[in-house]
């Protein structure tokens, strides 16, 4: 969140004080860009490495991050994320040139190691990856927050500014995602690789319109987060899921715009930052305050550099894509960022590394040949090509210069990658750099293989033989191996079933097994309607729901033939009996949170072979379980047991 101390207004009082200072710091920016206050003649780069805390067993996320803080204290450059499975570290910002990234590379691994060892003695490992397979939504309920106020005011403030009665998700890919959720905890799916690049003032236009313009391409090289709750969704899942996941709108029958706080902007930059800054402020209502604030124009008055606190925390609420950072550099001048926050975590550091420098390298190529790219592209068409990267990342066709349409491996061959390096050697980065780097890239391109394509060709090889939970726990385990090797994805195997050594299924939660494209009936069906259906599916068990979708029965196969050998005919007429004549009114259930050992004792002690599972406090029906299930689960145990004796 960018600074640590901040907190909800307690009263207007505080808010008013707030804001005023808020408009201080509006004032002081502007005062330093007109008298030329900020730092020139050097370049730096930087990045933020979020990750996630798995189980070394089951790879589920395991929420200890601040038993590793702790374990790690000293690491100054060690920090928590919102969810308790996530970590962040903070690389140190260095110079534009030579070999930046391979220091950048070298310093992440040595963190990455580090955790890796205190995390060994929890039982416990991290994986890099844009949204974790293994994720389940009851990892997101608010009793997995990170225990800090800063992140729990913002959750509170979130929830505050919610038109409606839920945060949605609703996404459509391969599969279908339609789920709501109590708070906005669910943001913590999301896990990046945020690069930032230093900007003078006088450049900052140009390059952030250069930027916006080349997100799209770069989601689509990159993107590596298809997966989310086992559904198979868009390329760049983060993209839909990080806006949905703190969107406070809802739908009216008016047609009044409102803009959500995770955007992509509304149109090209024309005059500074100050136009970023200042439509932030005029959209989006303040969510926090600060602990600690400064007069920032009595600052300015003393000639010292003001932190700008009040801005930096609004700007933290604020999500653009390409985000406007404001910060004072070691020797006290202060400097402008531009954040790329679309490149996800993973698959490798060498991967990521490879984005950055992609990225990087084709900003400052194509400043060299173009100083306005608004003359050469519509808004529109950058704003399209953002999305459609996300959805479909390396099958996306762009919208480009003098009105073509270039298949993204084109584009990125042809293109983007002669500008990033010609950008790279401008910058005088070392050439056997920008040869690794770079060759990342084209291989990627060529072989047609980003992390999302890899993911989503592994986890359909795998549902076909296993479990969608087991299938998540390999993918994550081959992910993990892989990282390890730092092997670039493109190279990657696709993993076997038999990769993951130990699955415990008796550790699992009903939700992660359970059956959720369910057919069902109405109490006002016709019997012969319900027999047809259970025919037709090869099913045993039809649950009863109204039109609400709240469980009300259940009819099983035992039933119908009771009802057909008794009551089949009468007076040589077929009875027209519904379903509400023969159902059973009150079926045992299981909630999601069940455990997979106390939902197979509840059907073993009262001989049931089905639970209809409902939400904890509403009773709708959202998936259902039956002794096939547990046939399938033990079945894949005993494939073990055997494979493992073989050896």
């Amino acid at each position: 969140m960018g600074e640590a101390k901040v907190s909800v207004a307690k009263d207007q009082s505080e808010l008013q004080n707030f804001m005023r200072n808020l408009l201080n710091d509006m004032q002081a920016l502007e005062y330093m860009l007109d008298n030329h206050w900020f730092e020139a003649g050097i370049t730096r780069i930087g990045a933020e490495q979020e990750m996630c805390i798995v189980d070394n067993k089951t790879y589920k996320p395991a929420k200890i991050n601040l038993k590793v803080i702790e374990a790690m204290k000293d690491c100054e450059w060690l920090d928590t994320e919102l969810a308790q499975f996530n970590l962040e570290t903070n690389m140190t910002p260095v110079e534009f040139t030579g070999n930046c990234f391979r220091q950048m590379e070298d310093e992440n691994l040595v963190y990455l190691a580090k955790i890796k060892k205190t995390l060994k003695a929890m039982g416990a490992n991290i994986a890099l990856t844009g949204i974790l397979p293994t994720l389940r939504k009851t990892d997101l309920d608010l009793e997995n927050l990170t225990e800090k106020p800063r992140y729990m005011g913002l959750m509170k403030s979130l929830k505050n500014h919610l038109i409606g009665n839920a945060f949605e998700l609703n996404l459509n890919g391969i599969d279908e995602l339609h789920v709501k959720h109590d708070s906005p905890l669910l943001e913590a799916c999301n896990t990046s690789f945020q690069v930032h690049l230093q900007v003078e003032p006088k450049d900052f236009v140009c390059l952030y319109n250069i930027a916006q313009m080349l997100t799209g391409p770069t989601i689509a090289i990159a993107a590596n987060s298809p997966l989310v709750f086992g559904k198979r969704l868009w390329h760049e899942s983060r993209i839909a899921l990080f806006q949905q996941s703190l969107d406070t709108r809802t739908s009216q029958d008016h047609l009044r715009e409102r803009s959500p706080r995770v955007n992509f902007g509304t149109g090209w930059l024309q005059g500074s930052i100050l136009e970023i800054y200042k439509e932030d402020i005029a959209r989006f209502r303040v969510l926090m305050t600060s602990d600690e604030v400064e007069n920032s124009l009595e600052q300015i008055l003393k000639k010292k550099t003001p932190k700008l606190k009040a801005l930096q925390v609004h700007n933290s609420t604020v999500y653009r894509w390409n985000r406007p950072c404001y910060g004072i550099s070691a020797n006290g001048q202060p400097h402008l960022r531009i954040e790329a926050r679309v490149l996800p975590a993973g698959p490798t550091v060498v991967d990521e590394m490879a984005n950055a420098a992609f990225w990087l390298g084709a900003l400052v190529g194509m400043k060299k040949h173009c100083h306005d790219v608004t003359t050469l592209l519509s808004w529109e068409d950058v704003r399209d090509n953002f999305m459609k990267a996300a959805r479909f990342g390396m099958d996306t066709k762009f919208n480009w210069f003098n009105d073509r349409k270039l298949p993204a491996a084109e584009l990125l061959l042809k293109e983007l990658l002669p500008l990033a390096k010609e950008g790279l050697l401008e910058k005088k980065v070392d050439t056997s750099d920008i040869d690794r780097y770079l060759g990342i890239i084209r291989e990627r391109t060529e072989a047609h293989m980003t992390g999302a394509r890899w993911q989503l060709r592994a986890f359909t090889k795998l549902k076909q033989s296993i479990t969608t939970d087991e299938a998540t726990a390999v993918l994550t385990a081959c992910i993990v191996k892989n990282q390890e090797k730092e092997m670039p994805v493109h190279t990657w195997e696709l993993p076997d079933p038999g990769e993951l050594e130990e699955y415990v299924p008796s550790r699992l939660r009903v939700e992660e097994f359970m059956t959720t494209d369910l057919i069902t009936v109405q109490k006002e069906d016709l019997i012969d309607f319900v027999t047809e259906l259970m025919n037709w599916r090869k099913i045993r068990y039809m649950p009863v729901e109204d039109a609400k979708g709240k469980l009300v029965g259940l009819i099983t196969s035992r039933l119908l033939l009771r009802h057909y050998s008794r009551n089949q005919q009468l007076n040589g007429k077929v009875l027209n009996a519904t379903v509400q004549d023969i159902m059973i009114t009150k079926p045992l259930t299981a909630t999601t949170k069940t455990t997979i050992m106390e939902a197979l004792r509840v059907m073993r002690e009262n001989q049931v072979g089905c639970l209809p599972v409902v939400h904890e406090k509403e009773n709708e029906l959202v998936g259902i379980i039956t002794e096939m299930d547990f046939l399938r689960v033990s079945s894949r145990l005993m494939e073990r047991l055997e494979l493992a004796n073989a050896k």
